[in-house]
């Protein structure tokens, strides 16, 4: 028989936590990694690892993350292309 292993998190007043590393470990989680969350009618939340598509672009995000998105310019620009990385670079 598989063992169950439970872990807790705490939410911070702005929703967010961090993932245990059990949990990171458990499905190969690394930074800029996206997680995908399946809500079931029980209210069971299961957690999996997001696989990288053909569009994800780690090198040119790498690029737009390391340009200061400070212009709204460059922010509209790289929008489309990649969220993420103009949210990160703009805080």
């Amino acid at each position: 028989m598989t063992a169950t292993l439970e872990v807790e998190s705490t939410l911070t007043d702005r929703y967010q936590t961090t993932v245990p590393e059990t949990v990171r470990r458990t499905l190969q989680l690394g930074k800029r990694d996206k997680i995908h969350y399946t809500i079931r009618p029980g209210g069971e939340v299961v957690l999996s690892r997001v696989e990288p598509s053909e569009k994800d672009d780690p090198v040119l995000g790498r690029f737009l993350a390391s340009w200061p998105a400070t212009s709204p310019v460059i922010r509209s620009a790289c929008r489309p292309l990649m969220p993420a990385s103009c949210s990160a670079s703009s805080r």
